[in-house]
């Protein structure tokens, strides 16, 4: 260490290593081909290629005593290698799809709405390779359910800040906060696991058995296995293994995505029971996409189930595959469901660094926290905040780097549209959809609760919409982002422009949620908002504030104008509106970071674009603006959406105001954890409002990252200081706002200094309280980097009481 120059070598040797690991983690996207044979078809456990190992221990879940009509819930091979011929035909037979098919990706499930006579409305949506597929019939997907089978009773953990069996005492409405995590009484959270993985007043060997949750089991066990899956490469397991995070068991006929019946016992379960309702639906051919690899088609189910007066499993397979489970609610019912965002990581962070003990990736152990959620009391939603997945790689393609390489801006902004960058942007996005939606946890998610999904920048490329129009018209630009929006669409929405049209009047469009805006500036199709319901007293509003997003810009005049149209037309009786806006509304700003990276005078800027001293990555890589500005610059208090942001708040105010119907934002965005509150403005001749009574009260619930990484802890210390800024921008709306110190203690217990901000990754478990008409948003925070364990803050929002 004394030698001259040895600090400066091994700096060197860093920067080198971490080139690398930059380099290998945003590489040009692979092609994505069809799955292997043993991975077509749907099946319910493959074993692994010959030569077998000695018996494994169960990788998921340990054996639960839950008694089942079909087989034990678990066998080795030596077990295998003892029974007849016939014996193990039987017992490895797979539930093959006839005629076959072959997936590149889903099932995808997507959440449209509940119409006036309770029919839910939903979709599923594959993707499959012409080549290794029989289309003679159309692909054809059968969904059965029982009306009249009791459900297992769902019990919610006793950390949580209230029970669906002992509620405890509520707060008063003059003081909604968030407590400590999921404690009302701001003590520090018990031990979230218990009784055996089973929850509720009756053990494994009583005659009634209520859901196992499989918590214990996933904190506790040494190696995770998801189980098996129609599209990802990875799901081997050996034959009847023990429950995934996704199975419900309970007493009677259990389902779940990670183990199907054999036909016979379809057959024999159906056949017993008379209540059993069964549909069946061809596949619409939606879009064909022609790669180097041969063409692949995107084939929608649409699905209707009239709801029953309590929840139901509905289990479906397409063409006699795989069958998997999700839910619906009650006819009268408040769904229960999850929000998330920023399902990615940003270029050059090593994934294994948040790759807890057993994980095989860094991207599930948050998502396997919230499947364990889901396998407890399971939700009837899953809502995507934006940032479903990152793009940005796109900028690693081959026929990409010409124009990357471009040192000046105007080059960039001139270049030419050559067919190679466009087929190149096609295949990009085809490919890294397949790869990001059928595999690891997410893929167990997206296939087992509806989806409903809004995009962000991420999802096209990384700030697309806030940069200078010039660059945002420049040919490959402009196209990088149309075909982001075409793709968005496809994946996360399961529409095609060309198929569906562009009329969402009643009975024109397939989904009744619809909300079509104007014509996007950059992205050359309409903005596609939804208002999907809830249940009898919640809707949400998915606001799309990126197809019509420019620098000056959130959403048009237009937009606006048919949002507020389908708001003022809810039915009698709601009582909550959460609108779903990808970048948080209420939130710390950082005008003076905007000012000084928009000046021509700061020499961080000039030497990032001269690249000198190591700077170059201060400035982004379209236009040579400082990195951070187009982040800045996508922020509703960012001054070019200020003012917007204060006409939009106070025509929400007047909405809850007449409508008698609670406002509330949910966003992501940050990759961080922060509940920011709008209320009315206390003078000295007015005292401040309960929550209940205040029309202005607005809670905007931040909910980011669940799966990339957070701030440094420098920026989360700048943004928590700037939290308890006193800001008078909607003082002339007599509105004030503020942060809620819903973070006082850290999920492992210890006191915080900032508790505004947790910067942990995160998702939010929403549920409406029938004892008192809030909502509560219950922020789970991951414990420990990578470890797949969360502990919640709860934030509860009382009903209109005005």
């Amino acid at each position: 260490m004394d030698n001259p120059g040895w600090h400066a070598q091994r700096r060197a040797q860093k920067e080198n290593e971490a080139y690398r690991r930059s380099a290998a983690f945003s590489g040009p996207v692979e092609d994505v081909g069809p799955m292997d044979e043993s991975f077509i078809g749907g099946f319910r456990n493959q074993p692994p290629p010959s030569p077998l190992p000695p018996p494994l221990p169960p990788k998921d879940f340990p054996h639960y005593a839950v008694p089942q009509q079909h087989h034990q819930s678990t066998i080795s091979t030596s077990q295998l290698a003892h029974m007849s011929a016939v014996e193990r035909s039987q017992t490895l037979r797979v539930a093959r799809m006839e005629p076959h098919l072959q997936f590149m990706c889903g099932p995808l499930l997507k959440y449209d709405t509940i119409d006036d006579h309770g029919i839910w409305h939903g979709a599923a949506l594959i993707v499959t390779a012409d080549s290794g597929s029989i289309y003679d019939p159309h692909p054809a997907l059968t969904y059965f359910w029982d009306p009249e089978q009791p459900i297992p009773p769902h019990h919610r953990r006793t950390t949580t800040s209230f029970s669906t069996v002992n509620p405890p005492p509520r707060p008063s409405f003059s003081s909604f906060n968030g407590g400590s995590p999921t404690n009302p009484n701001n003590n520090f959270p018990v031990p979230e696991h218990s009784n055996n993985g089973f929850h509720g007043p009756y053990s494994p060997s009583s005659s009634t058995i209520s859901r196992p949750s499989g918590l214990a089991a996933l904190h506790t066990a040494t190696s995770y296995e998801l189980g098996p899956h129609p599209a990802d490469p990875h799901s081997t397991v050996l034959p009847m293994s023990s429950p995934t995070v996704s199975s419900f068991s309970g007493s009677g006929y259990a389902f779940s995505a990670g183990a199907s019946p054999s036909s016979a016992d379809r057959t024999s379960y159906q056949s017993v029971n008379p209540n059993t309702c069964r549909e069946r639906v061809l596949g619409k051919e939606l879009f064909v996409y022609g790669g180097q690899g041969g063409t692949f088609t995107f084939w929608r189910f649409l699905i209707k189930i009239p709801l029953a007066n309590h929840e139901m499993a509905i289990t479906y397979s397409i063409n006699n595959g795989q069958e998997i489970e999700f839910w619906v609610p009650g006819r009268m019912q408040n769904m229960r469901w999850a929000a998330h965002s920023c399902n990615g990581f940003s270029a050059g962070v090593n994934p294994d660094d948040f790759r807890g003990p057993g994980f095989k990736s860094g991207y599930d152990p948050v998502w396997m926290d919230l499947l364990s959620k889901h396998s407890e009391t399971p939700f009837h939603v899953l809502m995507g905040g934006g940032d479903q997945l990152y793009c940005d790689s796109l900028m690693r393609e081959p026929e990409m780097q010409d124009w990357v390489t471009k040192s000046k801006p105007e080059e960039k902004k001139t270049y030419p549209l050559s067919q190679e960058m466009e087929l190149a942007i096609d295949r990009f996005f085809f490919n890294h959809y397949c790869q990001v939606f059928r595999t690891g946890a997410f893929a167990r998610a997206n296939c087992s609760i509806p989806m409903v999904n809004m995009c962000d920048d991420h999802d096209l490329i990384d700030g697309f919409g806030s940069y200078p129009d010039d660059l945002q018209r420049a040919p490959v630009f402009r196209q990088i982002g149309a075909r982001g929006y075409f793709f968005f669409l496809l994946f996360q929405c399961f529409v095609n422009v060309e198929v569906d049209g562009l009329q969402d009047a009643p009975g024109k469009h397939v989904y009744q949620s619809l909300i079509l805006g104007e014509p996007g500036p950059y992205v050359r199709f309409p903005s596609h908002s939804f208002l999907p319901r809830l249940g009898p007293k919640v809707y949400m509003l998915m606001l799309d504030c990126r197809a019509e997003r420019k620098k000056e810009q959130v959403c048009s005049p237009g937009q606006y104008q048919r949002v507020f149209d389908r708001l003022n037309s809810l039915p009698p009786g709601v009582e909550h509106l959460v609108v779903q806006v990808g970048i948080p509304i209420a939130y710390p700003r950082m005008v003076f970071l905007e000012t000084a990276l928009e000046s021509k005078f700061n020499p961080l800027v000039a030497l990032g674009r001269s690249g000198s001293l190591g700077l170059s990555g201060f400035v982004n890589k379209f236009n040579a603006e400082a990195e951070l500005l187009d982040d800045l610059n996508d922020h509703w208090t960012a001054r070019g959406h200020k003012k917007e942001r204060n006409w939009f708040i106070e025509q929400l105010q007047n909405f809850a105001r007449v409508k008698r119907i609670r406002v509330t934002f949910i966003s992501g965005d940050v990759h961080c954890a922060a509940v920011g509150v709008l209320k009315t403005l206390k003078t000295k001749t007015r005292p401040e409002l309960s929550p209940l009574e205040d029309h202005r009260y607005m809670v905007n619930v931040v909910t980011s990252a669940i799966v990339n990484t957070p701030p440094p802890n420098a920026v989360l210390g700048m943004v928590s200081s700037l939290a308890t800024k006193v800001h008078k921008t909607l003082h002339s709306i007599d509105t004030d706002e503020t942060m809620q110190p819903i973070f006082a203690k850290e999920p492992t217990g210890q006191s915080r200094k900032h508790k505004f901000i947790m910067g942990r990754r995160n998702w939010c478990r929403i549920e409406w309280d029938e004892h008192t008409g809030e909502v509560e948003f219950d922020i789970r925070v991951e414990k420990e980097k990578g470890c797949g364990v969360t502990s919640g803050y709860p934030m509860r929002v009382p009903p209109p009481g005005w």
